[in-house]
């Protein structure tokens, strides 16, 4: 078994895990951690706990020190710091017409590196941007282009459930998603329903595919004409998840049937 504790970095996102490293600390406290952009400041979200090391991906990053006041104001000036940069270069991507939507900068807590995140449909030739950027900031910059998911994990909100939305608080990867999933669970095809706050197709659509899938194995198909004992009729409607049918003859009676 391993001691590791949670970790986020901001208001959304996923949670890390790292090593406490000896250090005793508990749930909501200031952190400062090694990761792989180098020191990060962060709050824990989880109190110490302990698992099989099978469960934990290597090489596993471990906490510095329990952030200080120091830590803390150095953190809010990166912050005010970061949000002046995202300013500075949204006006001048505005002004040289560079076809990109720089959404979020941050730096890194010890400032050696300076990170954008933007969207843009096509590719993006940034090799000026970069160049002002690193005259002005005197630091290394990082351009990093993300798709609309991407997008919404960093934005955050409430999904149509009325949750906080999968992407912006557990899911480490975006899984395929296609339209069949929806058709496999009979809802109705209107974007609105099915369309996530990126535009693209709700990513719990995939959650429940293999059950809808295994269950639909196993019932009639709408329209299908069968016979149970004395009573023959089509199937008008089926429920997947109880794994019922029902059908209807030519004198409009109704009997339901639940698949065995």
């Amino acid at each position: 078994m391993i001691k590791i504790i949670g970790v986020k970095f901001g208001d959304r996102g996923r949670i890390y895990y790292f090593s406490p490293n000896g250090h005793q600390i508990g749930k909501a406290e200031k952190v400062i951690v090694e990761t792989e952009k180098g020191l990060q400041f962060g709050e824990t979200v989880t109190d110490e706990k302990e698992t099989d090391e099978k469960n934990i991906m290597y090489p596993l990053k471990a906490v510095v020190r329990v952030a200080n006041s120091e830590d803390i104001q150095k953190y809010e000036a990166n912050l005010e710091s970061a949000r002046k940069a995202l300013e500075y270069v949204r006006e001048y991507v505005k002004q040289e017409n560079i076809e990109m939507n720089v959404i979020d900068a941050t730096y890194t807590f010890d400032k050696s590196k300076l990170i954008f995140k933007f969207i843009a449909d096509d590719r993006v030739d940034f090799r000026e941007l970069i160049k002002e950027l690193a005259n002005k900031y005197k630091t290394r910059i990082e351009l990093k282009q993300i798709g609309v998911r991407d997008k919404a994990k960093e934005v955050g909100g409430l999904g149509q459930c009325g949750r906080q939305m999968c992407c912006a608080q557990f899911l480490l990867d975006f899984d395929s998603v296609s339209i069949n999933m929806a058709k496999n669970q009979n809802l109705a095809l209107n974007p609105s329903k099915i369309n996530g706050s990126c535009g693209r197709l709700l990513c719990c659509l995939g959650y429940e595919d293999d059950e809808y899938t295994k269950n639909k194995e196993k019932l009639p198909k709408i329209g299908e004409k069968i016979t149970k004992g004395n009573f023959s009729g089509r199937v008008f409607d089926i429920d997947i998840i109880a794994k019922k049918y029902k059908i209807k003859n030519e004198n409009e009676e109704i009997k339901e049937y639940t698949v065995e």
